[in-house]
Parts: C-alpha cells; sequence; structure tokens
C-alpha cells in the first residue's frame, strides 16, 4: 500500500485552523524553526510540507526573494494561498515523490517543518533536497521529540514504527517513531553537516493560548530541530 503523509479534506481545514495559534504549533516549533532560519533576506527558500502557509508567510514577511511550498493536501494549499496571495509559488505534490519539477542547486534554504516524521522514502526525500539546495545551503528539520514519543507511547525507546495520535474531530495523524540516533544519522548520512540542535520550549504567548501545554514543553521535550548545511 502506497504511504500516506498529507492531511486531506476535512482534516486539513482543521490542521490548518489549529496551526494558526497552537501552543505547539504557532508558539513552540514555529518561533525555534525560524530562529535557526536566521537572516533569510534575498534567500530562495522551499517550504516542504507547507502546509497552510504559515511558515511561508513568515519567511517572506522576513525579507526572502522567493519561497516555494510544496505538499500533498489540497485543503491546505488552499489555505497557504489564502494566507500568502501571489506571494509564493505553491505546488501540489506528494512528499513520498521525486521532486523532479524543481532545478538542481535553485534553493539557498530547505524547510521542513513537523513533516519528517511522516515520510516513509525519506532516503530518497534527502536525496532530491541535497540535489536542489546550492552548496552553502541550509536545511531547516523539525520532528517530534524521540523521548517525547517514548513518554507518550510507552514501550522501547528504539522502537522503529509507525505511530497514531488522536487528532481534532476523529481524526488521527500517523508518523514514524525514530530515536536521535536514526534521526541524526539519516540526515548526517544524506551528506549534510549538523550546524545546530535545539529542544524548543513554548515561548510565553502559549501559557495564555494553552497553559498545559505551555507547562507540558518546559517540563519534557516535546520536539527537536535542527539546522544543517549542505557541503
Amino acid at each position: 500500500m502506497k504511504a500516506e503523509t498529507a492531511y486531506h479534506g476535512e482534516m486539513g481545514k482543521q490542521f490548518a485552523a489549529q496551526a494558526t495559534n497552537s501552543a505547539y504549533n504557532a508558539h513552540t516549533d514555529r518561533p525555534a524553526m525560524l530562529g535557526l532560519a536566521g537572516d533569510v533576506d534575498g534567500l530562495s527558500v522551499l517550504d516542504l510540507g507547507c502546509g497552510a502557509g504559515h511558515y511561508a508567510a513568515d519567511l517572506l514577511q522576513r525579507g526572502a526573494a522567493t519561497v516555494v511550498g510544496v505538499d500533498g493536501s489540497e485543503s491546505l494549499l488552499r489555505a497557504a494561498q489564502d494566507r500568502i496571495g501571489a506571494g509564493a509559488v505553491l505546488h501540489h505534490h506528494d512528499l513520498e515523490e521525486l521532486l523532479t519539477f524543481l532545478a538542481d542547486q535553485s534553493f539557498d534554504l530547505v524547510v521542513m517543518a513537523l513533516v519528517y516524521h511522516h515520510i516513509t522514502a525519506r532516503e530518497q526525500l534527502l536525496a532530491e533536497i541535497r540535489r536542489v539546495l546550492r552548496p552553502g545551503g541550509a536545511l531547516l528539520v523539525s520532528t517530534t521529540h524521540p523521548t517525547g514519543d517514548w513518554t507518550y507511547f510507552g514501550g522501547s525507546y528504539f522502537a522503529d514504527e509507525q505511530a497514531e495520535l488522536p487528532f481534532g474531530d476523529g481524526f488521527a495523524l500517523n508518523y514514524w517513531r525514530m530515536t536521535l540516533e536514526k534521526f541524526l544519522g539519516e540526515l548526517l548520512g544524506a551528506g549534510f553537516v549538523l550546524e545546530r540542535l535545539l529542544e524548543p520550549r513554548a515561548e510565553e504567548e502559549a501559557r495564555r493560548v494553552d497553559p498545559r501545554r505551555y507547562d507540558k514543553t518546559h517540563s519534557q521535550p516535546s520536539f527537536l530541530s535542527v539546522r544543517l548545511r549542505r557541503p
């Protein structure tokens, strides 16, 4: 059976709404990833798994010259189009497939926020990212924290399996659990060099939005964010 990574239909609509101001997405992962991005003025950026366009909109606001967004969900891309307008080029594409519509060495920065753990063909995707990044370009990746997953699911920390989390109104998020060793090993094995690693905690605004999740991110790890360089 073909792997499924995108949030389709009503699930995509619910995710787009939640991601706008949620403690986890808006006030934990997004600030961490934008911080890792640093100065993006004049850069050409590829946003893989761009979702509802929150990261793309922020990158454009911070001065990125161009942003190309790719996602497999039509409902999320509609939300992204509404949010960004003509500011970014958006592609409907399954990230389990080759990025043949993107030219070699055409981006300065690739952003993959909370997407990597959904992908089955990760080795193929990393090879494609390396192909489209310019030498010296950066790759930002965030994922669920291996220790946070272990705390939630129990069992073996070393479990290499798909997990399921309830989401929204009767939906479930499916993703791959992986150890820190596996996560970093895949990225380094694809030829990238690690520059920074963060275990993000929610910003103060999250305390007002969702006090319980704010406290949780400050007592146990929820996400892991890294910045890598293509030599």
